[in-house]
């Protein structure tokens, strides 16, 4: 015996062709044979229910579907749209008529429970989709800095050095407005440069690292200092007029070299050019130097880790102890540019090389452990390395220099 609906208008599309038919449609139930309807569970088990679609000009059945089949697509307000497994995939039913709509779901209470289930799967995309996401955000801003000491060990010192080289090339452009890094003293073989270099030779030897450094004076007068990977360092004319010894300087100088060769500028250079990078390094694409342009201003632009910052701390003292020069300078001179306004430490050494209460900890007990006896440089030197930039009593300006360009020490 069947049992039919209520008769629902709609609009039917086959999925075979674009031209819409309009149908009607009932909910056909088709009672099992031979099953004593009083056994409820085996009656209604074995029952069919299916809806008849017909075509409305033609009044002859076109489709049905299966009930359980059914699900509803997305659909515009007080719309309802029916697509049903084992039918096409474009294949539709359509009922505009929200009245007619409320019927077929009341008729049909599993379509609510399927969308229950489709949100919840999507939710549960969705979730799934963020926590991937924060996976690798995740793993580019804390796994790759947190790997970059590890990976540094597998790049070639030659390739540190390329990309180095790489980066000397783009800071002209980088501090073009405040200046430029014109050296202040180009002759190699004058005093003032002949000191510095026989400091850093002292200072590395005995040291197990691949490379040399280069320190030079430049004529900007931004108070900062800052190490490359490679080797290259730089110390400003803003800086070295407020140097007021040549062990100051000097520990300045020992903790960029510090740097140097603990590969602190390389492990930077991974974190921020992250996966990319890495990726040249792995397919050997010397091209992957442009990267190192690319990424060079922000290089110059973020400060180093804590434990960076400990342990080029630690070199400028253990070089102060062999040298036998006093280890205090650096604390006393980033102590000095400390009591300079906000504006003026917006591109000073202190603004990327932050003095915190832990680092000022560990510097105030190197002073204590220091047994200084002899300044790092003769009075004759540290004359002619403070006059490198064409005066003797430079002094730094009192606010700084327009730009956008921050650095790093």
């Amino acid at each position: 015996m069947d049992t039919r609906s209520e008769t629902i208008y709609g609009t039917y599309y086959d999925g075979q062709v674009a031209d819409p038919r309009d149908v009607i449609f009932t909910v056909v139930e088709v009672e099992p044979a031979g099953i004593d309807p009083r056994d409820e569970l085996r009656f209604y088990s074995q029952m069919v229910i299916f809806l008849e679609i017909k075509d409305r000009k033609l009044d002859h059945e076109i489709a049905h579907w299966d009930i359980a089949s059914i699900y509803a697509k997305p659909s515009r307000k007080g719309e309802l749209r029916l697509a049903a497994n084992g039918q096409l995939p474009g294949a539709r039913l359509v009922v505009s008529d929200a009245r007619m709509a409320k019927t077929v779901r009341d008729h049909l209470p599993h379509l609510a429970r399927h969308k229950s289930k489709r949100r919840a799967r999507q939710s549960g995309l969705i979730i799934m989709a963020t926590l991937a996401m924060a996976s690798v955000v995740g793993a580019y801003l804390y796994g790759i800095p947190l790997l970059a000491g590890r990976i540094v060990g597998l790049i070639p010192a030659q390739t540190e050095i390329d990309f180095g080289e790489t980066i000397v090339g783009q800071l002209a452009d980088a501090f073009s407005e405040e200046g430029g890094l014109a050296l202040c003293d180009a002759d190699p073989e004058s005093m003032a440069n002949v000191a510095i270099r026989r400091f850093t030779t002292e200072a590395l030897a005995g040291v197990d690292t691949p490379f040399s450094v280069d320190i030079q004076v430049v004529n900007n007068e931004i108070p900062n200092a800052f190490a490359l990977p490679g080797g290259h360092a730089y110390y400003f004319a803003g800086l070295l007029g407020q140097t007021d010894n040549p062990d100051q300087f000097a520990g300045v100088m020992a903790h960029e070299i510090g740097h140097v060769v603990h590969r602190h500028g390389m492990q930077q250079l991974i974190s921020t050019a992250g996966t990319g990078l890495l990726v040249g390094f792995v397919l050997g694409d010397i091209t992957g130097l442009s990267v190192a342009g690319g990424v060079g201003a922000s290089l110059i632009n973020t400060s180093f880790s804590r434990e960076a910052e400990r342990e080029a701390d630690t070199f400028s003292y253990q070089v102060a102890q062999r040298l036998n020069f006093d280890a205090s300078g650096l604390a006393d001179l980033l102590d000095k540019i400390g009591e300079d306004d906000a504006d003026s430490l917006a591109m000073a050494l202190l603004s990327t090389h932050p003095l915190n209460q832990e680092r000022r900890a560990a510097l105030a007990a190197f002073e204590q452990n220091s047994q200084a006896q002899v300044p790092a440089f003769s009075d004759e030197e540290w004359e002619a390395i403070r006059s490198m930039c064409g005066a003797s009593e430079t002094s730094a300006p009192s606010t700084t220099p327009s730009g956008k360009v921050k650095t790093k020490g």
